[in-house]
């Protein structure tokens, strides 16, 4: 459910990218053309515009924005620009570095990506950078997140509808008895978490609920246990990523300063893929709409990409 606006009549990869070259050109660079043309293509358009750009002018149309863009603009826009397997192996990299380092994002991406996307950031990652993610998630984690990240990204869950509902009653007993006792990072636990398809996993999650009377999530809570915290996530990126999503703007909008990172990464990522339901629950647990709270908390030419992203009207 994504809520791009795409025109009824697209133009042509070489027409859009010779718009956007006029653009860069003169004394001042037009973002609003910028975002008229790459807010509203899809990621099939907007590679076809980059290959039209590259053969038209010799030159990476990022390299482009980069040059003549700045600050929050640029990076939502170029991240955007990205392919969706490229951009997710570039955040990926970035998470695993020693000053950007983020256990959250890598789990984001392992959990909250179909299968077969998942494949390709992994061989986007290769690509770019010679070696596997599943090395460097390993690399630069330790104890109990190595435990549960490695397998995550490594995973390629079956993406059917298909459910075993005695195997999701006998998982929802093993969680029972590891997951009262805090034994959070057991491998059956993990095992359950990393390996089973989402439709399997909402079974057993079910199932837990109705044999034993307690949502797991409630199972989960409390507690300033940062493995605990991020498990709790993971298996809420894998049965409710709407919510994670909804969770993850209010707390980059709100607060002492706005986290514009988190707020362009969300944006980004999502707007091709579940915007719409991650804009009805942001609306639903804080009363106002992502537009209006994108709208009171960013400015310029950056709340304008931002807004396009999010399919906003008037605000």
């Amino acid at each position: 459910m994504a809520t791009l606006r795409i025109p009824a009549h697209v133009p042509a990869p070489s027409e859009d990218a010779e718009q956007l070259h006029k653009a860069f050109e003169g004394w001042g660079t037009n973002e609003q053309l910028i975002i008229d043309i790459l807010a509203h293509r899809n990621a099939a358009q907007r590679n076809s515009i980059r290959k039209a750009y590259r053969e038209a002018y010799g030159k990476d149309l990022l390299k482009s924005l980069d040059e003549e863009l700045s600050s929050d603009f640029e990076r939502a826009v170029v991240l955007f620009t990205l392919d969706p397997a490229e951009r997710d192996a570039y955040l990926a990299y970035e998470s695993t570095k020693k000053f950007t380092s983020s256990n959250y994002i890598l789990m984001e991406i392992a959990c909250t990506r179909s299968s077969y996307e998942l494949f390709n950031v992994r061989r986007a990652y290769h690509a770019r950078h010679k070696k596997s993610l599943e090395e460097d998630v390993a690399h630069h984690t330790k104890g109990d997140h190595r435990k549960l990240l490695v397998p995550l990204v490594s995973a390629f869950r079956y993406e059917g509808e298909e459910v075993n509902m005695t195997l999701a009653k006998s998982e929802a007993k093993i969680l029972h008895e590891k997951i009262p006792h805090k034994h959070y990072s057991d491998e059956e636990v993990i095992r359950i978490v990393t390996t089973r398809s989402k439709a399997q996993l909402n079974a057993t999650l079910n199932q837990y609920n109705t044999s034993f009377g307690n949502d797991i999530n409630k199972d989960l809570e409390a507690s300033d246990d940062e493995f605990l915290k991020l498990l709790r996530a993971a298996i809420q990126c894998l049965t409710a990523p709407e919510k994670y999503f909804a969770k993850v703007l209010r707390e980059a909008i709100v607060g002492l300063g706005t986290d514009e990172w988190a707020l362009t990464r969300v944006v980004t990522t999502r707007a091709e893929v579940d915007m719409v339901r991650i804009k009805e629950e942001y609306h639903r647990r804080n009363s106002v709409t992502l537009e209006k709270a994108i709208a009171g908390d960013t400015s310029g030419d950056y709340e304008k990409m931002l807004l396009a992203l999010v399919g906003a009207g008037d605000v």
